[in-house]
């Protein structure tokens, strides 16, 4: 069975029309629920393939589907302008000492990113530019101010607020899962009898990565899927389940791979030992302490709080092809692994705290900055990515990416010079070039 959808800009600048096959079954977890109708006379979508309401809950039908089709970058001719828009920093440590930053950003746009928004704190202050589109539908500029998706970095929280319940003398890292979500992990060859907190903290737990999975791929990743499903809430426990239905990538604590899975159950071990959710741990335990007043968690909410900007997708992890508004989504899909909302002067703020000693005893921060190799010349801690940069500088953060945003907070370990910096479309490299002007100049 084939569908057709069809989606159009309101600039109608040009109109697209793709075929998608329907996704096919996945045993017993996928069953069909009927239409999705939009409403929107603009657009027309299939209903769920088979087996999308078993993973998907609650559609959430809106009527902002106009915004889905953005056309190639030469249909504007006046987006080569756009995209050379500055805001100008701000901040009392804006100055030379930011000047390779700033020149960085410029450079990433005019690579081919919408825009770009950073925000420095050091010796002399804090500081913050912005660079390129905010809107290209209506050519307003980033700002600095924006607020976004910031995908992994949200794992960062997970892990302190576990290295906190540890300090406290609530829990163990070396406790096994099945202590506190029995039966969750199992499965597929999965026992959490034998995974540690500290292993899924860490990323050696060898649990799959429920968002490698091909049918979650096709349902939210994907041209077709995302846009049938987005405004869908998928519950925590069904990611859970899919990961258990493929065997672990390695036996636990014999090698490393990133699995956003590990922290889905990180959150879920959060809530069974509070009697609180995740996200209401981190508000009273970082969030409210540190007065990150840009910083949230939304649920199910499908739009980014104001200010913000628009995000883009080319939602086929290529450099090259047509452009999508992806802004509004549903981030249950990424729950405690990617859920979060910030700016970047909050996320500069939360991670100079964490390392300056502000949030965790010397004890946890020591087990946080306890790393295993892990990708390229990188080391991974707890919640936390080490980098030594080319000038010999070490760095702490974390990457993030999810629909239309890319973002990167790092910090020197002593915690006094921190950056974070967003881009407004997935699809594009250079974030790290930004942390390298910043700290290397």
């Amino acid at each position: 069975m084939q569908v057709m959808s069809r989606w159009c800009s309101a600039l109608r600048p040009q109109c697209t029309s793709t075929t998608e096959e329907e996704q096919r079954e996945r045993g017993t977890l996928l069953s069909s629920d009927g239409a999705n109708a939009s409403g929107d006379s603009a657009l027309t979508v299939s209903g769920p393939s088979a087996g999308e309401s078993a993973v998907f809950e609650g559609a959430n039908h809106r009527r902002s589907f106009m915004r889905h089709c953005i056309a190639s970058w030469a249909v504007w001719p006046t987006v080569a302008t756009l995209l050379l828009m500055v805001v100008a920093p701000a901040g009392a440590g804006s100055g030379a000492q930011h000047r390779a930053t700033h020149e960085a950003m410029l450079a990433v746009v005019r690579g081919g990113v919408p825009g770009v928004t950073t925000a420095a704190a050091d010796a002399q202050g804090s500081w913050s530019a912005a660079a390129g589109v905010g809107d290209l539908r209506t050519g307003k500029p980033r700002s600095a101010r924006d607020r976004y998706r910031v995908g992994s970095i949200t794992k960062t929280f997970i892990a302190t607020v576990l290295l906190q319940l540890e300090a406290e003398g609530e829990l163990s890292l070396d406790d096994r899962v099945d202590k506190w979500a029995p039966g969750l992990v199992e499965g597929g060859g999965n026992s959490g009898r034998r995974i540690s907190l500290r292993q899924l903290l860490n990323h050696t737990s060898g649990i799959f990565n429920y968002s490698d999975d091909g049918y979650f791929a096709r349902a939210v990743l994907g041209t077709g899927g995302f846009f049938r499903n987005r405004y869908k809430t998928v519950p925590l426990h069904r990611l859970i389940d899919l990961a258990m239905q493929h065997e672990p990538d390695f036996p636990s604590g014999t090698s490393w791979n990133y699995s956003n899975t590990n922290y889905l159950l990180a959150g879920k071990v959060i809530e069974e030992i509070t009697g609180r959710s995740y996200g209401e741990e981190i508000r009273r335990r970082i969030i409210d302490p540190l007065r990150l007043r840009a910083t949230s968690l939304p649920g199910s909410r499908v739009t980014v709080p104001q200010p913000s900007s628009r995000s883009y997708s080319r939602l086929g992890h290529t450099a090259t092809g047509q452009l999508h508004d992806v802004t509004e989504l549903n981030p249950s899909i990424a729950g405690p692994a990617g859920e979060m909302i910030s700016n970047s002067a909050d996320l500069s703020r939360f991670y100079s705290a964490l390392l300056r000693g502000q949030l965790l005893p010397r004890k946890q921060l020591a087990e946080m900055t306890s790393t295993v190799p892990a990708w390229n010349r990188e080391g991974y801690g707890l919640g936390l990515t080490k980098r030594v940069l080319s000038c010999g500088i070490t760095v702490w953060g974390h990457d993030g990416r999810i629909h239309g945003s890319v973002s990167i907070a790092a910090v020197t370990s002593d915690g006094r010079h921190a950056l974070a910096v967003n881009f407004n479309g997935d699809w594009a490299a250079g974030a790290a070039r930004v942390i390298e002007a910043e700290f290397c100049g």
